[in-house]
């Protein structure tokens, strides 16, 4: 864990090498993955670069396997897996089909598969050309035969023709069966009518030659008398896109029949050159679809090999240089496999790595992961990367993310829902790694071990609400009792009383919460001042928490004025007022108040009440005396009763209302009506001097710091000049810009930590919500229902477990999902978090390869 609290040391390299080397190195320096290069020709276009013909016949080459995809696709084949990428880089064997274990050179890898690609793109480009033109000659035997027997069905339909020696002309063809209403009414308009058409629909489909879908068409027959007509029919029917077809003397039956057979027999012909021609096609990428994957890996390193190689300056002949950010613990590593590839190449000339100035002054970022942290890291860098070797939110998110998830979730049942499914996710994980799923599917994946955790706080949370399907449970036996509650003649009302002592260990429920004040009036105000003060105390902490780690941030860095005049001001502020209120609530919660009210209170010492150890006063008054021996008067307060003197109209004997106490603190300074401990009033003077002091300090200090700095840079004490460092003398440090900066900070931390704590209520808030849905939802479908019969009871059931599944482990497991996020990117993360970091993206095989997958 100490490693993922601060990125990965970087190291900025210069590495010369031989050119003819050069391809091998950085073959094997991708397998590694553990270096950036920085490019050293940025004012060269993509098509001046060095290598820009091996980057254009990858493309090509990528182009092709694209080609030999669809075309897979078009059968339905799945391109076999060509295993692991680990596997793949692992392996020497470079033959482009992988099923021989000769290793050509680097320079003959392109070669061999351009070759080889080449060859069956032209024949797989032949095939499904003379496919098109197969099924174009079938499509218009089919579509004449339809034609032929269509024609002649409706001309022998016609019974009862008036013999007559006009002869009409016909046009008859096949349309589409969609255009088929548009084909008439615009034959109607452009004939007016004169003219007669008939249709008659093909029942098996007709497969387009083009896009390979199968069609509905129908024939067509149009009867005219006019040329003119003739010559817009033709024009109407090559817009449809309607295939025209001239037919013999439909009175000539025995040229009709004639035509009709030998059309049949051309059909079988052409089918069957049709069917060797699919088939050859499809043995043909069933071969390709073993390979495919394999190729692509190939060219896309091969890829990444050039690309890489553009941004290297070749500044002496024979030699190339580069420069990048290394892993400061792969150094060695790195300079081994640089070195080694260089001997194998027996290269008189040896390689160069040596550090070097860096080009900026922020290294990229890296934190090494692993599949449990992964997740979690991944959840603050979408927000923003960390700086370089600033605290990394991620390894405190990792514990507070599925904490606060389950404070707003807590519940036994559902939570349990959510723990089985992280867990059945987990048991899963290598069933679903490197296996292509959809978005959902991969996030869910991804987060297995975020939603396992989710779960187990969200039971933990669940056992301290003591609340399962809006229901407690009794598993410790409840410490209270109502009266009748055994024969069940409990009315409302009644109060409980305790089995035990008040304050003793015996009277206190084992764990979480009794379970009695799920059936009291009160449980509603009960829960409510538990779950707020809880969601307070987490957000304040965690607040307070955010502060420090800037306090590290600073320490880290050495920056000083950070640290003492920006982070010390915000801990003094943020503990005089909010820290303070913490503790507060662990002091109400920690003291015995009926034992503070019971000595304020007036007994009869001849009374059953009065205990044996107490102080019997003087009875003096109206006979009644205070466990300590004060002698009771009519009209007396609180405050003359107690005898803890703290002041106030409590005198400490009374508990006090906190949001009303702190308020006071700054509304009413020094007026404490209800205090906790003595000297409280002296003690929150002090503690809002110091808020209100801090406040100043934080807005002037550092500008005027900074600014005494910057004078004295620019004006120093000896006539000596003194080189600033590079870029500094043109950095503007007005003081005006320095003060506005500061002024944001302070507003945004002072007014931050208040509507921040607010912003934190949500705990209570959605912890609220779940419970009482989850009350509702058992009320109304289960409740109701079993007082009725077994079938409504059974019906009540399965909406109480619809309504269950779809609004509290669908809607809400979202929803306060989103919440807890909100809190660690907004209210946490803001505290230190600048988010403006530089990604470290290493020039990495598996990288490449995963990301193009």
């Amino acid at each position: 864990m100490a490693k993922w609290f601060r990125s990965e040391p970087m190291e900025y390299i210069s590495l010369i090498m031989n050119e003819d080397a050069a391809h091998d190195c950085l073959g094997d320096l991708g397998k590694l993955g553990v270096i950036q290069f920085t490019d050293l020709n940025p004012d060269l276009t993509p098509f001046q670069r060095r290598y820009v013909s091996y980057v254009k016949r990858c493309d090509e080459l990528e182009r092709k396997l694209r080609y030999f995809s669809t075309e897979i696709g078009k059968f339905n084949i799945e391109c076999e897996s060509a295993g692991t990428v680990d596997t793949f880089l692992e392996s020497d064997q470079a033959s482009s089909t992988g099923g021989t274990a000769e290793t050509p050179s680097s320079g003959k890898i392109m070669e061999n598969l351009e070759g080889e690609l080449e060859g069956y793109e032209s024949q797989l480009k032949e095939l499904n050309s003379y496919s098109e033109k197969l099924t174009i000659e079938y499509n218009e035997k089919v579509e004449l035969q339809e034609v032929l027997e269509k024609a002649q069905n409706l001309l022998e339909s016609e019974e009862g023709r008036p013999d007559l020696d006009m002869k009409f002309s016909s046009v008859t063809g096949v349309v589409s069966t969609e255009e088929r209403s548009n084909f008439e009414r615009m034959i109607f308009r452009a004939t007016r009518g004169n003219c007669f058409i008939r249709f008659a629909p093909i029942k098996q489909p007709i497969t387009d030659p083009e896009t390979g879908q199968l069609m509905e068409k129908s024939v067509f027959i149009i009867f005219y008398k006019s040329d003119s007509i003739e010559i817009k029919l033709k024009k109407i029917c090559d817009a449809f896109q309607a295939h025209r077809y001239s037919l013999p003397d439909m009175d000539d039956a025995a040229s009709v029949d004639n035509m009709l057979t030998d059309n049949a027999q051309e059909l079988v012909d052409s089918r069957t050159v049709l069917l060797k021609n699919q088939d050859t096609r499809y043995r043909l990428c069933q071969m390709l679809a073993k390979h495919c994957e394999r190729w692509t890996w190939h060219v896309l390193k091969e890829k990444a090999i050039y690309h890489s190689l553009n941004m290297f300056k070749a500044d002496v002949s024979g030699m190339l240089r580069g420069e990048g950010w290394v892993i400061g613990e792969n150094l060695d590593e790195v300079k081994g496999t640089v070195e080694k590839a260089h001997a194998n190449m027996d290269m008189s000339m040896p390689s160069l790595i040596d550090n070097v100035a860096q080009p900026w002054p922020t290294p990229p970022t890296h934190f090494v992961t692993n599949k449990f942290t992964y997740a979690y890291q991944e959840f603050v860098n979408t927000y923003g990367i960390p700086r370089y070797r600033e605290a990394n939110p991620a390894l405190f998110t990792a514990a507070t993310f599925p904490f606060l998830f389950g404070v707003m979730y807590g519940d036994i049942g559902h939570g349990t829902f959510l723990f089985l499914a992280g867990c059945s996710l987990v048991w899963n994980e290598k069933k679903n790694e490197g296996v292509k799923q959809d978005e959902l599917s991969e996030g869910l994946h991804i987060g297995r071990y975020m939603i396992l955790m989710m779960g187990f706080f969200a039971v933990y949370a669940g056992l301290v609400y003591n609340d399962c399907f809006s229901l407690g449970l009794n598993l410790f036996k409840s410490r209270w009792e109502f009266e009748g509650q055994e024969d069940m003649s409990v009315e409302e009302g009644d109060v409980a009383y305790q089995l035990a002592d008040y304050g003793s260990a015996e009277s206190v429920y084992s764990f979480g919460l009794d379970p009695m004040w799920h059936v009291t009036q009160n449980e509603l105000l009960f829960f409510n001042s538990f779950k707020m003060k809880l969601s307070v105390i987490f957000g304040i902490l965690q607040m307070f928490m955010g502060t420090c780690l800037k306090g590290v941030n600073a320490v880290y860095f050495g920056e000083k004025l950070d640290l003492y005049l920006e982070v010390l001001p915000m801990m003094v502020f943020a503990a005089a007022l909010f820290i303070y209120m913490v503790i507060l609530i662990f002091m109400k919660w920690s003291i015995n108040w009926q034992e503070r009210m019971g000595s304020a209170t007036c007994y009869d010492p001849a009374g059953d009440e009065w205990q044996a150890d107490w102080v019997v006063c003087d009875q003096s008054g109206n006979g009644y005396c205070t466990p300590w021996g004060y002698s009771c008067v009519d009209g007396d307060t609180t405050a003359d009763k107690c005898p803890l003197d703290y002041g106030g109209s409590g005198d400490g004997c009374q508990p006090p209302n906190l949001i009303t106490s702190l308020i006071n603190i700054a509304l009413a300074p020094g007026d404490v009506d209800e205090p906790i401990y003595k000297g409280q009033a002296e003690v929150q003077n002090v503690l809002l001097f110091l808020a209100f002091a801090s406040v100043p300090i934080l807005l002037f200090a550092k500008p005027y710091m900074i600014s005494r700095q910057h004078n004295a840079r620019a004006h120093p004490p000896t006539e000596e000049h003194v080189e600033a460092p590079h870029g500094e003398e043109e950095e503007d440090h007005g003081m005006g810009e320095i003060i506005i900066h500061q002024a944001i900070e302070t507003i945004e931390f002072v007014l931050g930590m208040v509507s921040n704590t607010a912003s934190y209520l949500r705990l209570w808030a959605l912890s609220l919500a779940h419970s009482e849905l989850a009350t509702v939802f058992w009320e109304k479908c289960m409740l109701s229902t079993l007082s009725v019969n077994w079938f409504a009871t059974y019906l009540g059931f399965g909406l109480f477990a619809a309504v269950t599944f779809g609004v509290l482990l669908m809607m809400d497991v979202l929803e306060c999902f989103l919440h807890a996020l909100r809190l660690h990117w907004v209210e946490f993360q803001s505290k230190f978090f600048k988010a403006d970091g530089i990604r470290f993206s290493p020039y990495s095989f598996k990288q490449i390869i995963n990301d193009a997958a």
